[in-house]
């Protein structure tokens, strides 16, 4: 006779809660260093060049074996986002069981490029949890974790804050406060413009033709780009560039282990998923008070990534990126991606510019604000950027 297993995993979503004793079970973690998730570790040409293809870069360096060789890297390089397919930033299990979580902003500072090859670690620092009142919920927990990815000789590839809002699923749901919103109805006009945009992109990556500091100026547009309407097609690409999925015996021996964040789906006949399915399940995000199917954190930084380095050229590096998510982008939307140079400056011989940047929806609301440090080379031989993209020190004479 066949024993029954009770997993413990249900229905419906738990319902947890916000209580002092769940701020203060998670307050305890502060300081300590978590297991990251173990998905996408080793680069390679097809990794690479299929996560170009999850977000929609279309930037040779990052996908023309050919092409890159020509560069000054010798080779194909990854996107500068690419280490994120490891753990992305932000994300984690620690403390508040039940109470659903969606990453808010990345701040990220590179350092080293990833080449076909190397292998990409990490490790997960809890660095705060703060209490917060939320329009959405309520009463809102917002979580601080810092990720450091290195490579398989120990140095630093990029280190990311990642912030994430933890808010009562019953609270969200009940408050309602996206309820009204509906999927936008496009023009033939104003499709074909974003059409038009995706289809023109690649011919306006700066590429080979060296954008130099002394050439960009204080209110300068960087050029805008389109990702949208969104579609599951566009959230499931971004799962599977990450490299992340678990199906039966994987999927559910996770569950079992963690059953507060599975469900049973009563509409597969009781099928196993991750309470994260909202992101591609519309009747689920409402569950959780969305509107609708949404996209990832990393996913939308790893668009405002790509409309920086299409501006800056090959010979440039991305010092800095930050995104914060202000607003959900649901199935249907578009985000119109841009920025303008606010800041040119030298620092420790560096030719720098800070790139202020928005991503506006089709209805014209500022749902991303972001920002960003870009690395330009110059034509004074007294400022530059050498081949690993570190500072050095040349001790040059002076010029006489």
């Amino acid at each position: 006779m066949n024993k029954r297993v009770d997993l413990g995993i249900t229905e419906q979503a738990a319902e947890g809660k916000l209580t002092d004793e769940a701020f203060a079970a998670a307050r305890a973690l502060i300081g300590c260093k978590l297991r990251p998730e173990q998905y996408l570790r080793d680069a390679s040409a097809d990794s690479i060049i299929i996560f170009g293809n999850g977000i929609g870069d279309l930037n040779p360096l990052f996908r023309d074996q050919e092409y890159a060789r020509w560069t000054r890297f010798g080779s194909l390089i990854a996107h500068p986002c690419f280490p994120w397919t490891h753990h992305w930033p932000g994300r984690s299990y620690w403390g508040l069981p039940g109470v659903h979580g969606f990453g808010v902003t990345i701040d990220c500072e590179f350092y080293r490029n990833v080449r076909p090859g190397d292998r990409v670690n990490i490790w997960n620092r809890v660095l705060d949890i703060k209490e917060k009142p939320s329009k959405f919920s309520g009463r809102m927990a917002m979580q601080y974790l810092e990720s450091t990815y290195t490579n398989q000789r120990d140095e630093v590839l990029c280190r990311a804050l990642g912030l994430t809002a933890r808010h009562e699923r019953k609270a969200s749901r009940e408050k309602g406060k996206y309820k009204e919103i509906k999927t936008h109805v496009y023009t033939p006009e104003e499709r074909a413009r974003i059409d038009e945009m995706v289809l023109t992109e690649a011919s306006r990556v700066r590429g080979a033709e060296t954008r130099y500091w002394e050439d960009a100026n204080v209110g300068d547009k960087i050029d805008e780009i389109a990702r949208g309407p969104l579609s599951m097609s566009d959230t499931m690409a971004f799962v599977i560039a990450s490299g992340r999925g678990a199906a039966h015996g994987a999927l559910l021996r996770h569950a079992a282990k963690h059953p507060k964040h599975y469900i049973r789906n009563t509409q597969a006949g009781g099928g196993i998923e991750y309470t994260g399915i909202g992101h591609h399940r519309e009747d689920f995000a409402r569950e959780v008070g969305v509107p609708g199917m949404y996209d990832y954190l990393p996913q939308r930084a790893c668009w405002f990534a790509t409309a920086v380095t299409n501006w800056m050229g090959d010979d440039a590096v991305l010092k800095r990126l930050r995104m914060e998510a202000r607003m959900f982008n649901c199935q249907g939307d578009t985000t119109f991606i841009g920025g303008t140079v606010a800041k040119k400056y030298v620092k420790d011989r560096c030719a720098l510019v800070d790139i202020e940047m928005k991503g506006v929806n089709q209805r014209g609301e500022l749902t991303s604000p972001g920002f960003a440090t870009v690395m330009l080379p110059s034509r004074d031989i007294s400022t530059r950027i050498p081949l690993d993209g570190t500072v050095v020190d040349l001790d040059l004479p002076p010029v006489r």
